[in-house]
């Protein structure tokens, strides 16, 4: 099938709809994000063929007290009085998720009718994936290279087989910690019915859950661990980086935070900012539409979620007792 060039800018318009996949830069908030991608896509959409201006209906006298009707172009409707014809307030825009300025990675991005799309998405809460680099021996206030520090203390003695059982005994802290909010034991046939299920997911949008935590290099006294996990924040991360330092008997804080895979949106396909204009957006958000198709669990999920444990562990409970 040929492609086909297209110059006018409301049949653009139309195509621009749905959720796409772009990189966020550390240094850069959300909002700032938005800005620049609404920004772009203005720009682009006014550089194409535009509507003419309305014409309005013009009644003038002509010659032996005749009056003459015409046609004549609308000037309050002329882009010289008006403005551009797309502007920002035109465009909606939606994040499935709130990265905090000092992360970077993969952002999933819901553009007018793809709101909706988005909002399901973070509903969803599917696992996101994190590259996260620590520096050993300095503390900070605020647990991130950016801020003053406020301890030292030695590394000589850490070593990778010391993180690795720390980062083992969290991973299993925290898969116990789903199974307990169950309200089920771990070692049930309940706990396993719920586990083979899916992805156990809370409810509550404020509970951090960890699915898996390892190290993937160390460099005294830098390391970067892969992280796995759901309803976390930059200022979760960066604690839990300072907690791995206290727990190796030394102190520690945050250098950089990289999402890698949200859901099934990977870090390989996301827009680089040089690359966030109309035609790379409109390339990425026909991928990222056929990606969901293949994937309609990131829309609507069908694994196993937690629930509130006042309400509905008393249900759960009384389903495990009759089976």
């Amino acid at each position: 099938m040929s492609l086909v060039k297209i110059k006018d800018a409301p049949t653009v318009w139309n195509y621009l709809n749905g959720v796409i996949n772009v990189y966020k830069p550390a240094g850069l908030t959300v909002q700032q994000v938005r800005h620049t991608i609404i920004g772009n896509l203005c720009r682009d959409l006014n550089q194409l063929k535009v509507r003419p201006p309305l014409q309005r209906v013009a009644i003038e006298r002509g010659l032996d007290s005749k009056f003459l009707v015409h046609k004549t172009e609308d000037l309050s409707d002329n882009v010289l009085v008006v403005g551009p014809r797309y502007q920002t307030e035109d465009i909606r825009m939606r994040m499935s998720a709130n990265h905090g300025r000092l992360t970077s990675g993969v952002l999933v991005v819901g553009i007018n009718k793809g709101l909706s799309m988005a909002y399901r998405i973070q509903q969803n809460r599917p696992l996101r994936v994190y590259r996260v680099t620590g520096f050993l021996g300095k503390a900070t206030e605020t647990h991130f290279g950016d801020s003053r520090v406020i301890g030292k203390a030695t590394v000589k003695h850490i070593g990778s087989e010391k993180i690795n059982r720390l980062l083992a005994s969290l991973q299993a802290s925290h898969q116990k910690k789903m199974f307990e909010l169950c309200g089920v034991d771990m070692q049930s046939q309940a706990a396993y019915d719920l586990a083979v299920k899916g992805t156990i997911r809370p409810a509550d949008k404020s509970q951090p859950m960890i699915y898996g935590i390892r190290l993937v290099e160390f460099r005294r006294p830098f390391f970067t661990l892969e992280m796995h996990a759901i309803n976390e924040t930059e200022a979760y991360i960066g604690n839990l980086v300072h907690e791995i330092g206290l727990n190796l008997k030394s102190v520690a804080h945050c250098v950089g935070i990289r999402c890698i895979r949200h859901g099934h949106f990977e870090l390989g396909d996301a827009l680089l900012r040089k690359d966030w204009n109309l035609q790379c957006i409109l390339a990425n958000m026909a991928h990222a539409n056929q990606l969901l198709q293949r994937h309609p669990e990131m829309l609507q999920q069908t694994s196993s979620e937690l629930v509130d444990l006042d309400e509905n562990v008393p249900d759960l409970q009384l389903r495990n007792e009759r089976e």
